[in-house]
Parts: structure tokens; sequence; C-alpha cells
């Protein structure tokens, strides 16, 4: 029987991976997400080829290893994200409203990932 923390995992990579989907086959979206613009077509290969091959690769790849270690480890890239954003937040006085909604959201997939 599955119990509610499996499919909450289980949700966190569908989403990481679908997030990874979105920069692969809309690359420009990825800037209304992270702020980050897109100059020209190398710009657009490199949100494709990078953000979004790595997040795919990461939210499947605890499907295709079957070694339940791999969860854990994609919680600590969520929290360790975390943990760099908070403190660039402070350093680069960017703290806004996307950074929060960002760091709100890697903090509880890093959470569920981890336990």
């Amino acid at each position: 029987m599955i119990n509610l923390l499996s499919i909450l995992k289980i949700l966190s990579l569908i989403a990481t991976a679908a997030t990874g989907v979105l920069a692969l086959v809309a690359p420009q979206s990825a800037q209304g997400f992270t702020g980050l613009t897109i100059a020209g077509p190398r710009g657009v290969t490199e949100v494709r080829a990078v953000f979004g091959a790595a997040f795919i690769a990461l939210g499947i790849a605890p499907f295709l290893l079957k070694v339940p270690e791999t969860y854990r480890l994609i919680g600590i890239m969520y929290l360790a994200i975390a943990l760099v954003r908070v403190i660039s937040m402070f350093l680069d006085h960017s703290i806004e409203k996307s950074n929060i909604i960002s760091l709100a959201t890697e903090i509880v997939l890093g959470i569920i990932l981890v336990i």
C-alpha cells in the first residue's frame, strides 16, 4: 500500500521533471519563474540543455534507478539550493515575492524527499 509520504515524493519528482519539460519545450517561460533573461539562441539552448535536461533527469532518476537514496539526494539538492538562495537573498538584496516562493517550494520539496 502506498502511503501519503510516498505519494508526496512521487508528486515532488513529477513537479521536478515537469519544470524541466517546461524549460525544454518553452525556454522563454523560464524567465517568468527564474528571473533569467535569455539573450539570443545560445541562451535558449543553455536553458533547454542545462535547466531542462537537469530537472528532467533528476525527476525521473529515482524511477529508473529504483534506489531509495536517490530521493534523498534530490532532496539534499533542493535544500542546498534553498540555503544558497537565503544567503543570496540577503547578500544581493533580492528579498522579493518570487524568491520567497521559490525558497518555500525548495524547502518543502527538499524535506519531502529527504524524509
